[in-house]
């Protein structure tokens, strides 16, 4: 059933509605009808139980027991999130507790650990920061034979580090060809990273500009290329918190927080769903089943980039935690983790 808007719902079903759902994010229970008469709605048990089953059979609301209350299903929680609930500022105490957080002395490292984990203490969810893996800036490479089809890829960074990798090159390639590969490959690398280098040779080859011969070109083509992207696509996830999602009220439904649990293990997996949140230009959320990583457990993710001076987007932070989550309270305060790691960042 398509999601109604807010305005097609008449006032008297959007106060209901609303009440409902503040309701059950701040106790995670379901509303019933006489808790809604006491509310101050003005209206008869019998007429709010009318709206309640309208909002039901829209698809908003649901009751999980027959003589229970209602509840928002995740349909509900989208409806409300994107058309009713109002987000305030973090209080000045969160706002001190993320920034003393992260001002701690330390690398950025620890920052970023520290913001996963003030978020998981102030939200009572689990706590999660992205990382894509940093590209160093590169000082040297050596290629060193192995094998027919092998060869060892010596690269050293401006920083001192140094990491080896075995690329695949032409059988058939001789001595001379890798020699010359790493001499015209250090000389293109002093000072750039990887995808930078690779974006220089692919011009200069294109250009007919490249000394190397075919052999080599193709080394350069499909090994540093493909090293160039392997390294962008291995982002550094810090999860913090994931103990808050066994909650008293998580003891009735031990095997979605089960579930949950598998996922957070599942690193990899929730990288890729944090990366959705890379191109947003606000926090996002996703409910529930509208991702599918966490389809099964019945989770929310609440996440926001955060970028650098130049404004590019160069992590993800946010929380992970139960549908019923208070997202007014902390959707600012991942909005406003995310807009102090980026002052911090720099």
């Amino acid at each position: 059933m398509p999601n109604p808007p807010i305005t097609e719902l008449t006032t008297r079903a959007r106060d209901i509605f609303r009440l409902v759902v503040e309701g059950y994010l701040s106790t995670g229970q379901p509303v019933g009808s006489k808790t809604l008469a006491v509310s101050g709605l003005n209206l008869s048990p019998a007429s709010i139980r009318s709206v309640l089953h309208d909002l039901e059979h829209l698809g908003l609301l649901a009751a999980p027991h027959t003589s229970a209350g209602r509840m928002p299903t995740e349909v509900g929680l989208r409806l409300f999130v994107d058309g009713m609930m109002q987000v305030a500022e973090p209080t000045h105490a969160e706002r001190t507790a993320i920034e003393r957080q992260l001002a701690a002395p330390g690398p950025i490292e620890a920052a970023l650990a520290a913001a996963s984990s003030v978020l998981s203490d102030l939200s009572a969810c689990a706590g999660v920061v992205m990382v894509p893996r940093r590209e160093p800036r590169l000082q040297h490479l050596q290629l060193v034979a192995l094998s027919p089809g092998k060869a060892l890829a010596v690269l050293v960074g401006e920083d001192g580090g140094i990491e080896n990798r075995v690329v695949d090159v032409p059988a058939h390639l001789p001595p001379s060809a890798l020699e010359a590969a790493s001499n015209y490959l250090s000389a293109q690398l002093v000072g750039r990273t990887l995808s930078e280098a690779v974006r220089a040779i692919r011009a200069e080859i294109a250009s007919g500009k490249s000394a190397l011969d075919a052999a080599s070109r193709d080394l350069v083509e499909r090994g540093l290329a493909l090293w160039s992207e392997d390294a962008l696509k291995r982002p550094v996830l810090i999860v913090r918190g994931a103990s808050n999602l066994l909650d008293d009220a998580a003891i009735t439904d031990l095997e979605r927080v089960r579930q949950l649990l598998d996922d957070l293990e599942s690193k990899q997996s929730v990288a890729e769903l944090l990366d959705a949140a890379r191109e947003a230009d606000a926090t996002r959320i996703f409910i529930g089943a509208e991702n599918r990583l966490f389809a099964l457990s019945g989770s929310s993710v609440i996440a926001s980039p955060y970028r650098d001076r130049e404004g590019r987007v160069v992590g993800v932070v946010g929380v992970i935690g139960p549908t019923r989550l208070n997202y007014a309270r902390v959707v600012p305060m991942v909005d406003f983790t995310a807009h102090s790691l980026g002052k911090l960042i720099g």
